[in-house]
């Protein structure tokens, strides 16, 4: 059997399968965020470790005697700090923590962080973090002997080992992406060096081995393997089989995702799209990601007073898009716009527009933000052969039937299940422990396949224009 663990910002997964892939038990354990200054995003690491501790106490009420490996997924980009004892010297700085924008845009300036990691320095990135540290914590700096990503520092503790995979350390700003390997230059641009960094291994590859005592406590046996794993988007993409060129997945949660996998390295941080290695040798990922996708639906339906699931079933079937536009930029906006300081807003907005009309616009401007996405995607050659969506959005067929329509894309929806990061992160562990490769991440049962409406696409793409006019006409008014 093999166990993958999920360390998300909200609480951390864990999943046990056999070796058929089926999943035999399931544990979850809830985590908080610390907000103590606007923009501030911050978790203790030892609560990491206490969900572990409580996902393996649930987890060992079955007999794990036979696993053989545990793999890992996690929230990307969190800065971990520990000095020379490996002990924490500060709560965990996470990926949504926007403190150091001046610090991102300072690096991001200069060109190199561009051509070699083929990505923008996001204010979410690691690197930016620890200048903002430097700046603000120098003490904290002074200390630092080594940089964990968060489910990086729960390997420290399964392991002992200081060690990170390809997929996650590309959201740094430290890694030559093309290259899968620190980058010197990079590194010494904030004052760091190789020594203060992890180990590199693959997603699929054996990262160290889980300690006997941890073994002991949970009845494993001896020699069980942790897999490299991967960071959370591309754990999924492995658990929805997106592991080949052409494949794609859609995520509707709180924000949204347009996941690619690729076989080449294509980069054009001009586009604000994720250029990052996957979790598996020799293939990298593309990501458009839009920061409010249910996040959006939610926010309209505490507005009009309306649970978000009765909004959607009211909707029937799909329709033309009509007057009414909405920008879903509740917080700013990621692809393409890069753009922290732009805010929503209804266009168009008429006597005749109803509370249906508004969940439409709603659900279309989510769609028409994943739609350019697919076009800043499609500027570096990537292209959308297949697509699969995941997500609590995925629950609404009218919203799938839009995306579907407006990208001119099936979209297959898997069968019952949970088949993300924590699945992903188990796969992985059977490549460690096997010695498989891609070949066993296959698609998981698809339930249905919603088609476009063709005769609607001419509709969506009118809507879709008038859409990114005023997208332009509003970047202003921020």
């Amino acid at each position: 059997m093999y166990i993958g663990l999920d360390l998300g910002t909200s609480g951390l997964k864990g999943v046990l399968i056999d070796e058929g892939q089926a999943v035999r038990a399931e544990a979850t354990a809830p985590l908080t965020v610390s907000r103590p200054h606007e923009g501030w995003s911050e978790q203790s690491p030892a609560d990491w470790i206490a969900a572990a501790e409580a996902v393996m106490d649930q987890l060992s009420a079955h007999d794990l005697s036979g696993v053989r490996g545990i793999g890992l997924s996690g929230q990307m980009h969190g800065a971990t700090l520990l000095d020379a004892s490996d002990e924490v010297l500060r709560p965990c700085i996470l990926w949504n923590d926007t403190r150091s924008h001046l610090e991102a845009a300072e690096l991001d300036a200069d060109p190199r962080f561009r051509a070699i990691t083929g990505n923008i320095v996001f204010p979410g990135f690691t690197a930016p973090k620890l200048r903002w540290v430097e700046r603000h914590e120098p003490a904290v700096r002074e200390r630092v002997a080594k940089v964990l990503l968060p489910k990086d520092y729960l390997r420290l503790w399964l392991t002992g080992e200081h060690v990170a995979e390809m997929s996650d350390a590309a959201g740094t700003s430290w890694l030559d992406t093309g290259a899968r390997d620190w980058s010197e230059e990079l590194l010494s641009a904030t004052g760091l060096s190789r020594a203060e960094m992890p180990r590199l291994v693959e997603g699929s590859a054996v990262s160290g081995t889980l300690r006997g005592a941890l073994a002991s406590r949970w009845g494993l046996p001896a020699g069980v393997v942790v897999a490299g794993g991967g960071g959370d988007n591309a754990a999924s993409a492995v658990g929805v089989g997106v592991v080949r060129a052409g494949e794609a997945f859609v995520s509707l949660g709180t924000s949204g995702v347009l996941f690619a996998a690729n076989d080449g390295y294509q980069p054009a941080p001009e586009t604000a799209v994720h250029t990052f290695c996957h979790a598996l040798p020799k293939a990298w990922h593309q990501m458009g990601v839009i920061l409010a996708a249910t996040d959006a639906l939610n926010w309209y339906a505490k507005l009009v007073g309306q649970g978000a699931s009765t909004l959607t079933g009211e909707l029937g079937t799909l329709s033309a898009p009509g007057k009414t536009l909405f920008l879903p930029y509740l917080g700013g906006e990621r692809t393409p716009l890069n753009d922290a300081a732009i805010r929503g807003a209804f266009v168009g907005l008429e006597h005749a527009t109803d509370r249906a009309a508004g969940t439409r616009a709603v659900l279309e401007g989510v769609t028409f933000a994943i739609r350019d996405c697919r076009d800043a995607l499609a500027a570096t050659g990537t292209r959308l052969e297949s697509l699969i969506a995941v997500g609590g959005g995925s629950r609404s067929d009218y919203w799938l039937q839009a995306i579907a329509t407006a990208l001119g894309v099936a979209v297959q929806l898997p069968a019952a299940g949970d088949f993300g990061g924590a699945f992903g992160a188990a796969r992985l562990a059977l490549m460690a422990a096997t010695g498989a490769g891609a070949e066993i991440a296959t698609l998981p049962p698809i339930a249905r396949v919603i088609e476009p409406d063709r005769g609607l696409a001419g509709a969506f793409d009118q809507a879709h224009a008038r859409y990114r006019a005023a997208q332009s006409a509003i970047r202003s008014l921020a």
